[in-house]
């Protein structure tokens, strides 16, 4: 597996995840770009208050992969890495 390292995308992602940030910061969390896999998949770190909420896994995917998919509609999936 590698990693997508093409700066427009990447760009793109971390604009939308600056999106969402403030929601998340909010609540006294963060978010941050890990990687681009060439799987299309989107990996990242949920950290503060958001690496431990019981809600975390819908915010993730009802909010931050939205975002991201909404910007790079080629993207299959976000997932944390801590998760792995």
């Amino acid at each position: 597996m590698g990693i997508i390292t093409d700066k427009t995308i990447i760009d793109k992602i971390e604009n939308a995840l600056a999106e969402i940030r403030p929601f998340l910061e909010d609540d006294g969390g963060d978010i941050n770009f890990i990687e681009l896999t060439d799987e299309w998949v989107v990996k990242v770190k949920l950290i503060g208050a958001c690496s431990s909420c019981s809600i975390s896994s819908s915010t993730l995917k009802n909010g931050v992969e939205i975002a991201v998919r909404r910007a790079v509609p080629r993207v299959k999936e976000v997932i944390e890495i801590s998760a792995l």
